[in-house]
């Protein structure tokens, strides 16, 4: 229904619609929703219909029950469900990776607050009872003292209707989906408890659309709320303090606005209301850059003016220096500044905007014959996600115990029969023959032990009869049947624990383990793509609520607690603007559940590869004692890094003890070397002080002789002149003659 048709019905109009929509999607649904009860009732061990119980019952045979199907389903269970989901955000755009991040942690938050293991537990059970199991993603008010939570849970799938005519496996093409159950007063009171008026008026003339099946079921059977609702009308007689309640979801074109800022380069989505405020907004234009920041621009211009005045105080300094007077400066020029609003921006072309259709999922909440409130998401999926088991392209899946009902009935009458055979066994069969005994009398006597028989041998001899023994083909058969059972869930021998089919090796095991766990991955994948779709719901609702500061912790799955702050706002003091820290309102975002996450791993095998990667030096000890089953991983942790610090300052001061002693020797070493330098430095300035008084001795030697030269050669000269011997040559000859 378009936005425009809606506006146009009454509130009674859109209540009959409402009730139409319902009675026909009950009605095409009617098949399946039999058949889904009557799975949820074989499961839990009512498997024989009224007349099978009575063909038993007549023929003294007990209509028992071998359950293999309940304790299947456990374990198919528990190893989807082993580990929480592991969500991860991804921007489609260049936005800040850490509010991916952010909303990474929100998401699971999320799960923390919805108490996420039980209600995937819960919605895995339906998804492999009856075929089908819904998640809701919604906002609670008055969670967190009123400021208001995103939250999901799970959905009895026989309360939701969906169009019958679609086709895709998020029913993403269904024109409606109808959630409707019964509701005490009290119940629509505390659900909703802003419209007391409206819910204690509100008439209800609907009883309960629930199926019922074929088998037989006693005081033993387990309860339904159908049998609850059915045992309060009988005690009360009347349905008055009953209301059917609905929320109708139905997808609609609307009108959004999409605005691209070119000086800023932001993007966004806009809605009518929004798009008309948003045009109201205070712009500037200073110096011909357009500020949309009303603050930061007062800021800017009284900055710009104190600077303008600042300058004309220094050109009247100068020109006063100059000998000029400050009426001959010139007055400084007045400021570009032009204050406008977004649509002039638009108008000037600063703006783009682009009017688009885009779905949007509308949500309207009936209680009985009043309507009470409806308002527009902010999604273009439905919040009522499926898990769809078997899809065959409708809303009415197909479940696992419709493919082994058959197993389990064959179970069930092989087993009554082994009973049977084994009741016969045990009671022997006389023939006798007629009118030779009083067969009251015979009979008494049979039944007790060491007493004689008196017959008449005459007329025949009594014939005990045994029966046939059953053929061990029969008891195979049997568990061949069980095994079938566990084969088409997924589950095998060794993966349950069974240590017979176990192979004698440690790795041979664990890689049976793992190849064990490829068939009900198949499985997984379902439910790890409607958790994606969940998450992809959540986000724009979270986008919608946290507006506002917040603070959310998340415990890891090490015990640790990590803290997530979301628009926080902080001033920047190098852009002097006022910004928002973690602001999730901004950008789009693709979410992926990680692949495998929550089936579960083989801790001894994990451990090993682990402490590998650590002895390689690949990963810190802390990465390692994550996955090991220490409870106190940070107390390990602080412990151990305390006893490290103690152990790096123990070996800091042998090595520096090390290195002193080193130290001492290297100094003694040099003192030794240092003595003996000395010593030949002494010995070599003795030696100097010799070889110089022997270089002095000569070199006044040698001056003498070179004086005595002299004085000959003088002489010499002198004797030559005046014709006689000189002194010197008397000498000379004396000498030589002596020297002969």
């Amino acid at each position: 229904m378009a936005q425009q048709k809606y506006d146009e019905l009454t509130d009674k109009e859109i209540v009959q619609k409402v009730e139409e929509l319902w009675r026909s999607y009950s009605k095409n649904r009617e098949h399946w929703a039999q058949k889904a009860q009557s799975d949820r009732e074989f499961r839990l061990g009512v498997q024989w219909t009224k007349e099978q119980e009575k063909t038993l019952r007549d023929r003294g045979q007990s209509p028992i029950v071998v359950n293999r199907i309940h304790p299947a389903v456990e374990a198919a269970k528990s190893m989807i469900t082993a580990n929480r989901p592991a969500f991860r955000v991804a921007p489609r755009e260049d936005s800040d990776n850490k509010v991916a991040q952010t909303l990474s942690a929100l998401l699971s938050y999320m799960y923390d607050i919805s108490d996420g293991r039980n209600v995937i537990r819960d919605i895995v059970d339906d998804y492999y009872v009856t075929g089908l199991g819904y998640i809701q993603v919604y906002q609670d008010p008055m969670m967190d003292m009123g400021k208001g939570e995103v939250c999901f849970h799970s959905v009895d799938p026989l309360d939701v209707y969906v169009d019958p005519n679609s086709r895709h496996r998020f029913f993403d093409d269904a024109e409606n989906i109808i959630v409707s159950r019964l509701f005490t007063r009290d119940q629509a009171l505390n659900l909703y408890p802003t419209y007391k008026t409206a819910i204690e008026n509100a008439q209800s003339d609907e009883l309960s659309d629930r199926p019922t099946s074929d088998l037989y079921r006693d005081e033993d059977s387990p309860i339904f709320p159908e049998d609850v609702q059915t045992k309060t009308k009988s005690n009360f007689g009347t349905d008055d303090d009953y209301v059917r309640g609905y929320e109708w979801y139905t997808k609609e074109i609307v009108t959004r606005y999409r605005i691209f800022e070119k000086f800023s380069g932001k993007e966004d989505l806009l809605e009518e209301p929004q798009y008309r405020e948003y045009l109201t907004q205070p712009a500037y234009i200073i110096n011909g850059q357009p500020i949309v920041d009303v603050d930061r621009a007062q800021q800017l211009i009284q900055q710009m003016q104190q600077q303008q005045q600042m300058q004309y105080q220094q050109e009247i300094q100068m020109a006063a220096q100059q000998g000029l007077t400050p009426e001959e400066i010139p007055q400084p020029q007045p400021l570009s500044i032009q204050q406008i609003t977004f649509a002039e921006l638009k108008q000037n072309g600063m703006i783009q905007v682009a009017a688009i259709q885009v779905k949007r999922v509308h949500m309207c909440v009936v209680m009985g014959d009043t309507k009470l409130y409806s308002r527009m998401l902010p999604t273009e999926n439905y919040p009522i996600v499926p898990f769809c088991n078997i899809h065959t392209r409708t809303p009415y899946p197909l479940s696992d115990i419709s493919m082994i009902k058959s197993m389990q009935q064959y179970i069930n009458k092989t087993r009554s029969l082994v009973i049977a055979h084994a009741t016969t066994s045990t009671n022997t069969k006389i023939l006798i023959p007629e009118g030779s005994v009083n067969m009251k009398d015979f009979e008494e006597k049979w039944a007790q032990p060491g007493v004689a028989i008196a017959v008449d041998m005459d007329a025949g001899m009594p014939m005990p009869v045994q029966p046939v023994p059953l053929p061990n083909e029969l008891y195979k058969n049997e568990a061949d049947a069980k095994n079938d059972i566990d084969h088409q869930l997924g589950l095998y021998e060794m993966m349950m624990g069974n240590s017979s089919v176990a192979p004698q090796t440690y790795k041979a095991t664990i890689a049976l383990d793992e190849f064990g766990q490829r068939k009900i991955k198949s499985k997984l994948a379902d439910i790890e793509s409607a958790l994606t779709r969940a998450g992809q719901v959540a986000i724009p609702l979270m986008q919608q609520l946290y507006t506002t500061e917040k603070m959310f912790r998340i415990v890891q799955p090490n015990n640790s607690m990590s803290e997530y702050m979301i628009n926080k706002k902080f001033y920047d003091d190098k852009t002097e603007e006022v910004k928002i820290l973690n602001n999730i309102a901004v950008g789009k975002y693709d979410v992926v559940v990680v692949a495998g996450s929550t089936l579960p791993t083989n801790r001894y095998a994990e451990l090993e590869f682990y402490m590998d990667a650590y002895s390689k030096g690949l990963i810190d000890r802390e990465e390692v004692l994550k996955k090991t089953e220490v409870f106190d991983v940070e107390g390990v942790m602080e412990r151990t890094d305390t006893i490290g610090q103690l152990q790096g300052q123990l070996q800091g001061a042998q090595e520096q003890i090390k290195k002193m002693q080193g130290d001492l020797q290297s100094r003694d070493r040099e003192a030794v070397n240092l003595r003996k330098r000395i010593e030949v430095e002494k010995f070599k300035t003795d030696l100097d002080g010799v070889s110089n008084k022997a270089k002095a001795a000569s070199t006044v030697f040698e001056k003498r002789l070179d004086d005595n030269l002299a004085t000959i050669k003088t002489d010499i000269r002198r004797s030559i002149k005046d014709g006689s011997p000189s002194a010197g040559s008397k000498e000379a000859a004396k000498s030589k003659k002596g020297n002969k």
